[in-house]
């Protein structure tokens, strides 16, 4: 699981989260930021209005959350769904969580302690050069 500090950076650089069933979040609260949430059918639902999506809790956590905008949660994208949005730029995973991707044109190595941190921030730099 990648970090807070991580999945905020890559909503911060336009990673746009379509939530569906698995994905994993945090209410980007710091009075809740601690607990992991994952979406359930039973569990937590995304529900989408004219307004916006909204995570509704159908009654089973700790502090009887009825719902959250989908503006306050933060995504925590799995290992797949990372190598999943890095799309065409995605060339290879080495051993020692080395990513091997086109950013800019160009291919480069990013590494990282885990797969997933390697998959993140190889895509942080893609979404960070589409912005310069």
């Amino acid at each position: 699981m990648i970090s807070t500090e991580l999945a905020r950076a890559l909503r911060d650089s336009g990673l746009v989260w379509h939530p569906r069933a698995g994905d994993a979040f945090r209410i980007d609260r710091i009075e809740a930021d601690e607990e992991l949430f994952i979406l359930s059918d039973m569990t937590v639902e995304a529900h989408e209005f004219s307004t916006g999506t909204v995570l509704g809790f159908n009654g089973t956590t700790e502090w009887a959350l009825d719902s959250v905008a989908i503006d306050e949660a933060l995504w925590h994208p799995h290992e797949h769904q990372l190598r999943e949005a890095l799309g065409p730029a995605f060339v290879s995973l080495a051993p020692g969580f080395t990513v091997t991707a086109v950013i800019d044109g160009e291919t480069a190595a990013v590494t990282a302690g885990t797969a997933a941190d390697a998959y993140a921030k190889a895509l942080l730099r893609i979404l960070d050069s589409l912005v310069a």
